[in-house]
């Protein structure tokens, strides 16, 4: 693919993603909320969800009690758990082995440490798999990996739960990270032309194609699509300064040009900005569409004395504790 092949034209994004891009031009580094305000709506329900870093690393020293028990002060009814799979032994950078690893194998047990009974696993091809845990049933749609044109490297779900007799669709995604493209044999010549954000961009396509986007008429049912898309949005450019067709954009230019999809934390602070790494960027994300957005009555990046990122130590391959990424907490009242 071609870069101005990838790159979705700014007339293209339409009359709704202009307004939005207008809405937070004021936006202002402020801190993140700490996850123990606001009351749980009685009549709906509450999302937690975190890329929790190669299955929460550093969890492992305490049989992960430091993670079960701020998970059970947030008192969740569904978690989206990005990166679910242990894969390095705990304080090192040296690779596990299979028969060793204790997640995803173990996340029925571990999420019931946390009032949890049921738990999902995505489709995934290597390390990196989403899964998601909750109180209610959940059912499998699909379980996403690609095709031999565009392959979902971290894979991707599809699965529903039911709230009170509400059908909630969940659609979970991990992109692409790198800069350059998947087997691209010249890396740095793959940077320069952008093909990581084509690839980012290309994958988020077909994952919505897959789910909502083959849905026709279903725009108004309740929908969910997060994950860590590794890809920033124009939504945030006040603090990044970016040209608007910049690369960096590309996979959310797509999302708010060409789906239904509202950026819950974008819409419930505008003119602010909360970054959701130990870096200061944004590029966790809970989309969900307009039915459901109306039912969305608290969604925060959640910032504490456990979540706050901290650099390792021994500089560990990027390694942070707990995260190098911050949980996002989304409140629903079901209409």
């Amino acid at each position: 693919m071609k870069r101005k092949d990838a790159l979705l034209p700014l007339g293209a994004l339409g009359q709704r993603m202009a307004i939005m891009v207008l809405l937070m031009l004021g936006l202002s580094l402020q801190g993140q909320a700490s996850g123990k305000d606001g009351a749980k709506p009685k009549k709906g329900f509450r999302l937690l969800y975190w890329n929790i870093q190669n299955g929460m690393w550093c969890g492992q020293d305490d049989n992960y009690a430091s993670f079960v028990k701020w998970v059970k002060e947030q008192r969740p009814d569904v978690c989206v758990w990005c990166e679910a799979q242990t894969i390095y032994y705990s304080g090192t950078a040296k690779a596990m082995k299979k028969e060793e690893r204790y997640l995803p194998d173990h996340w029925a047990e571990l999420a019931r440490r946390y009032g949890h009974k049921y738990w999902y696993i995505g489709g995934y091809r290597d390390n990196y798999p989403q899964v998601i845990t909750s109180r209610y049933p959940i059912e499998n749609v699909e379980r996403i990996t690609g095709n031999a044109d565009t392959t979902v490297m971290h894979g991707a779900g599809w699965a529903t739960i039911e709230v009170r007799k509400q059908k909630i669709n969940i659609v979970t995604l991990h992109t692409w990270p790198q800069a350059y493209a998947p087997n691209a044999k010249d890396r740095e010549l793959s940077k320069q032309r952008n093909e990581g954000s084509q690839y980012r961009k290309k994958e988020v396509e077909y994952i919505y194609r897959h789910t909502l986007g083959k849905q026709p008429g279903r725009e108004q049912e309740y929908w969910m699509m997060m994950g860590d898309f590794n890809s920033r949005s124009p939504l945030d450019n006040k603090v990044y300064n970016y040209t608007l067709d910049s690369p960096n954009f590309w996979v959310h230019h797509y999302i708010l040009g060409n789906t239904p999809y509202i950026d819950a934390v974008a819409h419930q602070h505008p003119g602010e900005f909360f970054s959701s790494t130990g870096s200061n960027s944004r590029i966790d994300f809970v989309y969900c569409t307009p039915s459901l957005y109306e039912c969305v009555t608290r969604a925060e990046i959640i910032t504490d004395d456990y979540t706050r990122p901290r650099r390792d130590e021994q500089k560990l391959s990027n390694f942070w504790h707990p995260s190098d990424h911050l949980p996002i907490l989304v409140d629903f009242e079901l209409k």
